[in-house]
């Protein structure tokens, strides 16, 4: 999986999935602009471990649910490394688990913008800067296919309109641009240190046929191959990492 070269850009990087993510694309010889919200002492962790392999990263604090904002950043990237190749929407998010009842208007918006909103504004940014060759990979989720655990509807909604969202790129965009997303399952992220309670984590790890939970690395190897020339006849896919839990 060779970047040599190559910029990418990713938000939400500031931690597991998306810090994962930049330093892997790092290894593979990428230049990496890292975008974070609140997760700063990561993001800036993140340049110095990719600068100490000899590697090229900026991180930059925004909302990618504002537009300006995310306009800001991909202009950022582009001024320091040129033309943009991958580009990673990792921001998303929970928020807070709501039952149905408990659902509001405000709240479904706000769990839409962060995952969905937040993927296509950085979309849109960055085409003007990409090549012929370049490669998008969206973050969807198991919950996309199997609607997400209790109180996660909007999550679960939100992650499929991800990979829906995802197939209608791959079409628009080709045959220059390739679009993918990840469909990663329980993996040991704050995510889940925040909104799963441990007796379930356990027992979903345990009913894995591989009796564990995913790493952020793993998920971020998959990311990076995806992004690369390697995977240079898949567009359109939501490719499912969860160890098993469930098949498409």
């Amino acid at each position: 999986m060779d970047l040599t070269g190559k910029t990418a850009i990713v938000t939400g990087a500031g931690r597991d999935i998306g810090r994962a993510c930049a330093i892997r694309l790092a290894k593979a010889g990428a230049n990496v602009a890292i975008n974070y919200y609140k997760s700063g002492d990561g993001a800036q962790s993140a340049v110095r471990e990719i600068e100490e392999m000899g590697g090229r990263a900026f991180a930059m604090q925004g909302d990618m649910t504002e537009p300006e904002q995310v306009k800001a950043f991909v202009a950022a990237a582009a001024e320091a490394y040129g033309a943009i190749h991958v580009v990673m929407p990792i921001t998303g998010g929970l928020i807070a688990r709501k039952t149905i009842p408990e659902l509001t208007v405000e709240h479904w918006q706000a769990v839409m913008d962060v995952n969905v909103t937040s993927a296509l504004l950085l979309v849109q940014a960055a085409l003007p800067h990409m090549t012929e060759g370049g490669a998008i990979v969206n973050m969807a989720s198991q919950a996309g296919r199997d609607g997400g655990g209790g109180g996660a509807l909007a999550y679960g909604a939100a992650k499929g309109a991800i990979m829906t969202m995802t197939r209608g790129m791959a079409k628009e965009l080709a045959p220059d641009i390739r679009v993918n997303a990840l469909c990663p399952g329980m993996i040991d992220t704050d995510f889940h240190n925040i909104f799963t309670k441990p007796e379930v984590r356990k027992m979903v790890a345990g009913n894995t046929p591989l009796k564990r939970e995913g790493t952020s690395e793993e998920v971020a190897d998959l990311a990076v191959f995806l992004a690369s020339p390697a995977a240079a006849f898949i567009t359109g896919a939501n490719v499912d990492i969860n160890g098993g839990m469930l098949f498409s």
